[in-house]
């Protein structure tokens, strides 16, 4: 594995040649309705890119390394920390989360399977750096494996990095009974989650399993087992395949016992909700009580602080985040977040610091485009601690967030 501090220009990782017209726009319908992509645009602005990102052999060899060797690390450091329930205050989760986590004990934490990460990696002037690590509820499953597949068919010479959401699917049905009966758990009234849910659907289903898309309040836990109670389906599944975030159970009706998520279930979920100690960006500032060596993780990620010991409002040495924040919503980095908003992330530090972090900016390499300059994201997935695909974003400004473009992550001189 070639060194993390490699200057970029030896890690190949560029944009390729745009599609035709009327070539983007059959993988757009096609995206649509194989893919269940279903915002393609948003307002007046396309979110698929119309040329992918390639990357060299090596390049993806260097991201899957450093992936699966930060995957290791956070699996153990979340293991500890359940145990650690002196720790989570710092980590800033909602009072009844960590009692729910309390509950858990040496012996109590609930029941997980086929565990699925993403690691946000960018290309800066000092090598590959991560900006953060969906433990929880990782996104991005149909345009990391359908859109690319589908990218890679105009790109002759190349193929995508891996197919994640069959990896997992793969994964799941490995650690279960033949022909699984799946509880897909998200928040149904968002269209965005509920399309990674029906991607995800149809490729468990050409494995077999029978699957139920359900939110969270259509559950019953018995005994420690999962039930759907719903008016379309009813009885209990193998597992609980969740999409809806660790930090919202709590909002749940009492009938749902989302407690059950974090201690005390028999029936095994993707994602426990105990990934919710590793997913907040409050987790760099326990490393020091920890006995979990993370190398890798003090290596790639910016210095992380408490917003009260660092001189974040001025200079543009720091960037703040939400410590339970997602999509990058409310992260401020100074001259890419426009006023109003900065001015609604300082009072927001001012009144609940304890919920926020600075963390040291680092130099985002923007690279040319067919579309002008653009900052990249590859955000690695990880099933267990095996790197299984990519996930491409590009932005016009150093911050990948909800405006990001979706864009094929492709090799290009190898296969994966």
């Amino acid at each position: 594995m070639s060194s993390v501090s490699a200057p970029p220009g030896e890690l190949t990782c560029r944009a390729g040649d745009p599609l035709s017209p009327a070539d983007f726009a059959a993988v757009r319908r096609r995206a649509v309705f194989d893919c269940c992509k279903w915002d393609v645009q948003v307002e007046d602005v396309g979110t698929l890119a119309r040329f992918p990102l390639l990357l060299s052999s090596e390049t993806w060899c260097e991201l899957r390394a450093l992936a699966e060797a930060l995957a290791r690390e956070a699996l153990a450091a979340e293991a500890e920390l359940v145990l650690r329930p002196e720790l989570h205050g710092r980590l800033a989760l909602p009072r009844a989360v960590r009692a729910a986590l309390r509950r858990a004990g040496p012996n109590g934490a609930s029941a997980g399977v086929a565990r699925l990460i993403r690691f946000d990696f960018h290309l800066t002037r000092a090598g590959w750096r991560i900006s953060e690590a969906n433990t929880d509820v990782p996104g991005g499953l149909n345009e990391a494996s359908g859109f690319a597949a589908l990218m890679a068919e105009h790109y002759p010479g190349t193929c995508s990095v891996g197919d994640a959401a069959g990896a997992y699917a793969d994964a799941l049905t490995r650690a279960l009974p033949p022909a699984p009966k799946l509880a897909l758990v998200h928040a149904t009234a968002y269209s965005d989650d509920h399309q990674v849910m029906q991607y995800l659907s149809r490729r468990l289903a050409e494995r077999g399993a029978e699957t139920a898309l359900v939110s969270p309040a259509h559950l019953r836990w018995r005994g420690g087992r999962a039930h759907l109670v719903a008016d379309w389906t009813r009885g209990p599944v193998d597992a609980v395949v969740r999409f809806f975030p660790a930090e919202w159970l709590p909002n749940l009706p009492r009938a749902a016992e989302w407690r059950c998520f974090f201690a005390g279930a028999r029936t095994p979920a993707s994602n426990p909700a105990a990934a919710l100690l590793t997913q907040s960006k409050r987790f760099p500032l326990v490393w020091d009580a920890l006995c979990t060596p993370l190398p890798t993780w003090r290596r790639l990620l910016p210095e992380v602080r408490d917003p009260r010991d660092v001189p974040w409002r001025t200079g543009d040495e720091w960037v703040v985040k939400p410590a339970l924040g997602r999509v990058g919503e409310g992260i401020g980095i100074p001259g890419a977040t426009a006023l109003k908003e900065w001015r609604q992330i300082r009072r927001a530090i001012f009144w609940h610091s304890r919920h926020w972090v600075a963390q040291r900016r680092f130099d985002a390499t923007p690279m040319d485009t067919p579309d002008g300059t653009r900052f990249p994201c590859v955000g690695v997935y990880t099933v267990d601690d095996r790197a299984v695909g990519a996930y491409g974003r590009l932005a016009a400004r150093p911050l990948i967030d909800s405006k990001a473009q979706d864009v094929a992550v492709l090799l290009e001189d190898a296969i994966a």
